[in-house]
């Protein structure tokens, strides 16, 4: 039957984070070890080469003790490198995977197949995981990827790392950890246009202001704040007046610099970025799955400020739930209508056809039957709070 035919095509259209995740750590993880060993190599051979060329400045002794140090350099060089060809090694095993898996969907010629079913099942088990993961429900995410065997679907390592550098900003108030990340991806946070290092080290000026240690702040700033002076002057003098205010001003901007919020706006900056680089969406890919049906049910009926405009039986209209999901999401478009019963949230149709009550208001004729039975004839509005006789109400018909 058509209604059974996959679209692949569109199951695919917002799966290119599933995808393109563990390639963008792989390529990262080789840029790393590949500027390491460069870098280490390259100042190992210019300490080597000086040594050469002063070699009368060094007893046997001195140039024995140096190039042990550096064996044992290269020999921590090698481990690290052995550590980071093994995470490379997992991270390709994770792309086959979600590439095999993916692929699978192409096979399959019918939803009705147990066989896509299943891939269902575990599409929307990966999805769940995704959500845990962003949560901060690790325990639970990883209890799901243990019971399905589905470590190669869950980005559990990178956020790993979104968690623990967000409770450091968070609650432990310090920016090390952030910032040794952009040390690590400097090169990639350029490309993006990120400011997100120097809202770090302006959160450490802050801080060193709110303890007026005011000679270590100007200090800070001339090493770490001057060099985004071509895009961010404006900011970094405001920071150098900031010198001049307590913390417990009640003086703007200054006040805001001091707002203990701050840290918060840091660790929201540092998982946007982070998820930028990574391709992965700022919402769940739930919260997308979710949209994309609610986007089909939405009416004007759903935004009404008339509670009893609402269907108890649509998403949209329970606004504390998944209401909020669609708040932004524009009116579908039906060509047809569908009538459904405000008692019961049923479809009206010809095998349960609406009924006119004297007052105007129409239900459907199975919920005006279960009150009459339930009120020896007569029937309630609901709206209008009038009682007739079942009797009295007419049948409509749906052209």
């Amino acid at each position: 039957m058509e209604m059974d035919k996959i679209n692949v095509n569109n199951m695919l259209a917002i799966e290119e984070p599933f995808m393109k995740a563990p390639l963008e750590q792989l390529k990262r993880s080789i840029r790393q070890s590949q500027k390491q060993a460069e870098r280490e190599t390259a100042q190992i051979n210019a300490a080597i080469s000086n040594m050469i060329k002063n070699k009368d400045m060094f007893s046997a002794e001195e140039m024995d003790k140096t190039l042990s140090g550096f064996i044992e350099r290269l020999k921590a060089l090698r481990r690290k490198l052995e550590e980071a060809k093994q995470e490379e090694a997992q991270l390709i095993s994770r792309s086959r995977q979600r590439a095999a898996d993916l692929n699978e969907l192409s096979s399959f010629s019918s939803t009705a197949q147990p066989e896509f079913q299943r891939w269902c099942r575990t599409r929307m088990e990966r999805v769940l995981i995704d959500y845990m993961l962003r949560n901060g429900n690790v325990d639970t995410a990883q209890h799901l990827i243990e019971n399905g065997n589905l470590e190669h679907f869950a980005d559990t390592s990178l956020f790993a790392l979104v968690m623990s550098t967000e409770r450091e900003l968070r609650e432990n108030h310090s920016c090390r950890s952030a910032l040794q990340w952009c040390a690590e991806n400097r090169s990639a946070l350029r490309k993006i246009q990120s400011a997100l290092e120097f809202e770090l080290r302006l959160q450490e000026f802050v801080e060193m202001a709110r303890e007026r240690h005011v000679a270590d702040a100007i200090a800070y700033s001339k090493k770490h704040l001057v060099a985004w002076s071509s895009t961010e002057l404006p900011r970094i003098q405001r920071a150098m007046t900031l010198l001049a205010f307590s913390p417990n001003t009640g003086c703007s901007p200054y006040k805001n610099m001091f707002d203990m919020s701050r840290w918060d706006y840091l660790a929201n900056q540092f998982r946007m970025v982070i998820f930028q680089l990574f391709d992965l969406p700022a919402q769940p890919l739930l919260h997308l799955l979710l949209q994309t049906g609610l986007s089909a049910l939405k009416t004007p009926a759903c935004i009404s400020d008339d509670p009893t405009e609402h269907n108890r039986n649509c998403p949209v209209c329970h606004l504390e739930t998944l209401g909020k999901l669609a708040q932004d999401l524009p009116l579908s478009h039906h060509v047809n209508s569908n009538l459904v019963c405000r008692i019961t949230g049923e479809r009206m149709n010809e095998d349960n056809p609406p009924m006119r009550l004297p007052n105007g208001y129409v239900y459907s004729h199975n919920s005006l039957k279960d009150m009459a039975l339930k009120n020896d004839g007569k029937v309630k509005c609901p709206r209008s709070g009038l009682s007739f006789k079942i009797s009295e109400a007419k049948k409509l018909f749906i052209s």
